[in-house]
């Protein structure tokens, strides 16, 4: 993912979400909706959450030291693990609380009806309209990268984790924007509130698990991840097509960043090569790997020699038996 990218999604969804974020309240105070107020909250959370992006974009960009040799790439995986927990805790414990208290508030005074329901109406649309928009920004930009993945499959194996986490915070902020428009008309038609205490609860459900997934993914981002079963093979092949190695004894790779990979392999070179013809074909396999993977920024390459080869060649000769 190109940073440009990562970043023109982050800032559409924040302001998206700040302009909404102001727009839900204002309907709050004029309709008492618990819809509305638990849209707002998600809203403000969402908004905290990407500026916590842009703050892990920023801080992984800082020079590698002593204390930290492979540098701060790691930070970008970080922040978007604490925005799943930020999305979790703000947005879905609270909107769950809202709608429970909803429901029982409406159960004890049945007669009481929303206030002013036609400014809900109007903050939603216009909200599903500006969401729609970041919705579409992130998509587009995520289709440079997405090559023939599907959306699911995109999602699961993106090493840089913003992109996928505007979606799904998009996404969700959508269907819920959706919930609440369906809660809202509800408590209209029906005079009972107890529906908007359910599209409450359906919102804090649907936070919920977009949370979840998304703790799931950046969790395993920030433990580590390899470069998967199709690339680490790739590697293989461009390493034992220099003359120099005769296989691959055993591969290590892991993302240290969202755009650095590191390569560590023990390779088995031929017993009568020099160390300098060694040296040359490490030097080959590392420009063959970059040139399929820009993001191989660390390759660690321990040259040795294959215990079969060399039990062929200290094995003596068997004399010919004379005649």
């Amino acid at each position: 993912m190109s940073a440009e990218g990562g970043t023109k999604a982050i800032v559409a969804a924040l302001a998206a979400n700040l302009g909404i974020a102001t727009a839900k309240f204002v309907a709050f105070g004029f309709t008492a909706s618990s819809s509305m107020l638990a849209e707002g909250i998600h809203s403000v959370a969402d908004s905290g959450n990407q500026g916590l992006l842009l703050l892990g974009r920023k801080r992984s960009e800082r020079a590698r030291t002593p204390q930290h040799p492979f540098g701060y790439g790691r930070e970008r995986f970080f922040y978007a693990f604490v925005v799943a927990v930020v999305l979790f805790t703000i947005g879905a414990v609270f909107s769950l609380y809202e709608g429970y208290h909803k429901i029982h508030e409406a159960l004890d005074d049945p007669d009481h009806k929303m206030e002013s329901p036609a400014w809900a109406f109007g903050v939603l649309i216009i909200a599903i309209a500006l969401e729609s928009f970041s919705f579409r920004t992130a998509i587009k930009e995520s289709n440079h990268i997405r090559g023939d993945h599907s959306w699911w499959q995109f999602i699961r194996r993106a090493k840089a984790p913003e992109l996928p986490v505007v979606l799904l915070e998009d996404l969700g902020a959508l269907v819920g924007l959706i919930l609440a428009l369906a809660g809202v008309t509800m408590a209209v038609l029906t005079g009972n509130l107890v529906w908007d205490g359910v599209g409450t609860l359906a919102i804090g459900v649907l936070l919920a698990i977009i949370a979840i997934i998304l703790a799931i993914e950046t969790k395993s981002l920030l433990i580590g991840e390899g470069a998967g079963p199709e690339a680490e093979q790739k590697i293989i092949e461009a390493l034992e097509s220099v003359a120099e190695v005769d296989h691959v004894i055993h591969i290590r790779t892991e993302y240290v960043g969202p755009e650095e990979m590191l390569i560590a392999a023990k390779i088995a070179v031929h017993h009568d090569d020099t160390a300098a013809e060694v040296a040359r074909g490490i030097d080959a396999a590392e420009a063959k790997i970059r040139a399929q993977f820009p993001e191989a920024r660390l390759i660690y390459l321990e040259p040795a020699l294959d215990e079969a080869e060399l039990r062929n060649a200290a094995k003596p000769e068997t004399p010919t038996p004379s005649s």
